[in-house]
């Protein structure tokens, strides 16, 4: 029973997070005159932060990448507002598209990036708010952590 209970709090959760970076994603006049484009990397702007979440603006020109990583035990979910993503996770890749959400657990890896010709921006909310990310590279079928991000270094 309570891991049951455990899983519907889990995926209650992330749900209540997917809906609110949809939500988000479709009010583009509260955030599309912050979006910046850097050649240099994903541009990214923190909107809000409180002891629950937090939500994050990013920009990504083509050929722009998270490489694999996790979000140090936060739940979260992210949404294209504008352009297309490409998802990609240890089941595989999917493209991300303007309304749809994609929600994710504690344990969630996976790779975020701009395969397309134009720019993009995202909607992403992690609960708690992030304190650590782990980098990733995928050698052969095993996971090898790389390194260790501290909330200081963003």
């Amino acid at each position: 029973m309570t891991i049951s209970t455990t899983a519907s709090r889990e995926s209650g959760l992330a749900a209540d997070l997917g809906a609110t970076v949809a939500d988000l994603a479709g009010r583009s006049e509260e955030w599309l005159p912050r979006v910046r484009l850097d050649p240099r990397g994903r541009w990214y702007e923190r909107l809000h932060r409180d002891n629950g979440q937090e939500i994050w603006l990013i920009s990504w020109l083509p050929g722009q990448s998270t490489g694999l990583h996790d979000h140090g035990g936060s739940r979260g979910a992210f949404a294209v507002a504008l352009g297309s993503l490409e998802e990609r996770d240890l089941g595989g890749a999917r493209e991300v598209t303007p309304g749809r959400a994609r929600a994710f657990g504690a344990e969630y890896i996976h790779e975020v990036r701009n395969v397309s010709a134009a720019p993009a921006v995202s909607v992403h909310v992690y609960s708690p708010p992030l304190s650590t990310m782990n980098r990733y590279d995928l050698v052969g079928d095993r996971l090898v952590r790389l390194a260790t991000e501290e909330a200081a270094q963003w």
